[in-house]
């Protein structure tokens, strides 16, 4: 079966309760807003609470934008962001200390580890960044 545009349609999927309150989240920041009156809104609201497809939350959504994320999001995403870049760290480390494992059994003695230098200004950076104060919308 084709839709309108010529590309197959998906069947209509049921919504869960978690999907509905975020179409309701999205209707409440567009009444902050002033994107809806408060009628319109009572009237989606009723409309998204008795949703039972992806299709029904959709129509009362499409002509809204989407909320900005909140503070607790952007915090999540960065401490997110903040972990991938020590594993990135951590493999580096990896890394650096085969090329001094591999040159000291070359030499056969232990020579100075050399990767602490690199390791160290690259943690310092990591740590300057997690403990930096930033603005309200987010910039440094």
């Amino acid at each position: 079966m084709e839709n309108s545009l010529g590309k197959p349609s998906a069947p209509a999927v049921r919504v869960s309760d978690a999907e509905r309150d975020g179409a309701l989240g999205i209707l409440a920041s567009a009444l902050a807003e002033g994107r809806l009156d408060a009628r319109e809104h009572a009237d989606r609201v009723r409309r998204a609470l008795g949703a039972r497809t992806a299709g029904d939350l959709a129509a009362l959504t499409a002509d809204l934008p989407a909320p900005a994320p909140g503070r607790a999001e952007r915090d999540r995403r960065d401490l997110a962001e903040w972990l991938a870049e020590w594993r990135y760290w951590l493999g580096g480390s990896v890394v650096l200390s085969a090329v001094w494992g591999v040159r000291c059994l070359g030499k056969g003695e232990l020579t100075y580890y050399w990767p602490v230098a690199p390791l160290a200004v690259w943690a310092a950076v990591l740590v300057a960044v997690a403990i930096w104060p930033r603005s309200e919308d987010g910039t440094a």
